[in-house]
C-alpha cells in the first residue's frame, strides 16, 4: 500500500473539489500531497473558486469554472530522485485551496444581549432584542484567504458566522438611535430597519472580503423591565380613554378611584377610621362629580336626569361599583 501511494505521488494529478460539504467555505486539497507534478490538471466547478499557492506565495486566484494546466518545477520521478540531499523532498510545494463562490443562504443571527436606547416618544429606556437571517457570498477570496483564513486547511461557515454575529449589535444600536423608532413602531418598521442594517453591515462584510446579499429581521422582543413599563403606559392610556368616553377629566377619575380604594380599606382600627373618612370624602366627591354638594337642596327633574346619566357613565367606565351606582341613584331619586 505504501508503495502504491509513493508511486501515485510521482504521477500527474487531476485535481477537483468533489461534493463539497455545504458548511465549508475554504478547504485545502490534500489527496496527493503538496508536491504537485508539472502539467497536472486543475478542475474548478460551478460555484467554486480556487487559490493556487506555489512556493509559499499566492500565484493565482480562480473565480470561475474552468480547466487549468498547472506548471510547477516538479517533474515526475526525476525531481524526487534529484533531491537526494533533501531526503527526496522537493521545495516546490503547492497548495490548492478551494473556496465556495456560490451564495451561502439562511444564516441565523441574534442579539446576545438587549440593544438599549431611549424611546423618542415616551422618553423611557428600552431594551430591544432581535433575531433573523442573512445571506452572503465571497467577494474577494484572496484578501480573506491571506488575512483571515491564513492558509488553514479548513474554514467553515460557522467560523465566519461567529465573526459576523459579534459585529451586528453595534450597527443595530446605531441605526435605532438615528432612526428614533418608538417601541410601538418597531414591528411595523422591521423591513426599513433591516434595509438600514444591510447598508451598515455591508461595510463590515466588504472589509472581510464578503458581500451581504440579503438581511432579514424575523422577530423582536423587549426585556422584562421594558415590558413592565410598556404595560403601565398601556394601562394608563386605556384608563384615560375610558374617562374621556364617560365625559370625565382623567385627573378627577384618578381622585375618585383613590378615594374609593381608601373607603374599601377595612384593615385594623386605623384602617376603619381611614375608611370612614375616605368614604365620606368619596361621597362628597361623587356629589361634586354629579354637580352638587353634600347638603344641597333637591335637584330639579332635568338636573336629576343629567346626574343619573353621568352616574351611568361612571358605572360603564367601571369607576364605581353596581352597589355604589344603585345607592347614589336612590339618593338622587329620593331627593326629587
Amino acid at each position: 500500500m505504501a508503495l502504491i501511494d509513493g508511486l501515485r505521488r510521482q504521477m500527474r494529478s487531476v485535481i477537483q473539489w468533489d461534493d463539497p460539504a455545504p458548511e465549508v467555505l475554504f478547504a485545502r486539497w490534500t489527496d496527493n500531497g503538496d508536491e504537485i507534478k508539472n502539467a497536472s490538471k486543475l478542475i474548478v466547478g460551478p460555484g467554486q473558486g480556487c487559490i493556487f499557492v506555489y512556493e509559499g506565495k499566492v500565484e493565482a486566484v480562480i473565480e470561475q469554472e474552468c480547466l487549468v494546466d498547472l506548471k510547477t518545477e516538479n517533474v515526475p520521478f526525476w525531481t524526487t530522485v534529484s533531491k537526494f540531499m533533501q531526503l527526496f523532498v522537493s521545495e516546490h510545494k503547492v497548495g490548492i485551496h478551494y473556496c465556495r463562490m456560490a451564495k451561502v443562504l439562511d444564516q441565523k443571527w441574534g442579539t446576545a444581549s438587549p440593544v438599549r436606547y431611549d424611546d423618542p416618544k415616551y422618553g423611557l429606556p428600552v431594551g430591544l432584542s432581535a433575531y433573523g437571517n442573512y445571506s452572503f457570498r465571497i467577494r474577494d477570496p484572496r484578501w480573506f484567504f491571506v488575512n483571515v483564513v491564513g492558509g488553514a486547511a479548513l474554514f467553515t461557515v460557522e467560523d465566519f458566522r461567529r465573526v459576523m454575529n459579534d459585529r451586528i449589535v453595534q450597527p443595530l444600536a446605531d441605526h435605532l438611535a438615528e432612526a428614533r423608532h418608538s417601541y410601538a413602531e418597531i414591528d411595523a418598521q422591521r423591513e426599513e430597519i433591516a434595509a438600514g442594517m444591510q447598508r451598515r453591515l455591508g461595510a463590515d462584510f466588504r472589509q472581510l472580503g464578503f458581500e451581504i446579499t440579503d438581511f432579514r429581521i424575523e422577530g423582536t422582543g423587549f426585556d422584562a423591565e421594558t415590558v413592565r413599563r410598556i404595560g403601565r403606559i398601556a394601562d394608563l392610556s386605556a384608563e384615560a380613554r375610558a374617562a374621556g368616553a364617560a365625559g370625565l377629566d382623567y385627573a378627577r377619575v384618578q381622585q375618585l378611584e383613590a378615594m374609593r380604594e381608601a373607603a374599601r380599606n377595612e384593615g385594623g382600627g386605623a384602617g376603619v377610621g381611614m375608611g370612614l373618612g375616605a368614604g365620606l370624602g368619596f361621597g362628597q366627591m361623587m356629589a361634586g362629580a354629579m354637580g352638587g354638594a353634600g347638603a344641597a337642596p333637591a335637584p330639579a327633574a332635568g338636573d336629576a336626569a343629567a346626574r343619573l346619566e353621568q352616574l351611568g357613565k361612571l358605572r360603564a367606565a367601571q369607576l364605581i361599583s353596581e352597589e355604589e351606582f344603585l345607592a347614589k341613584k336612590k339618593e338622587i331619586l329620593d331627593r326629587l
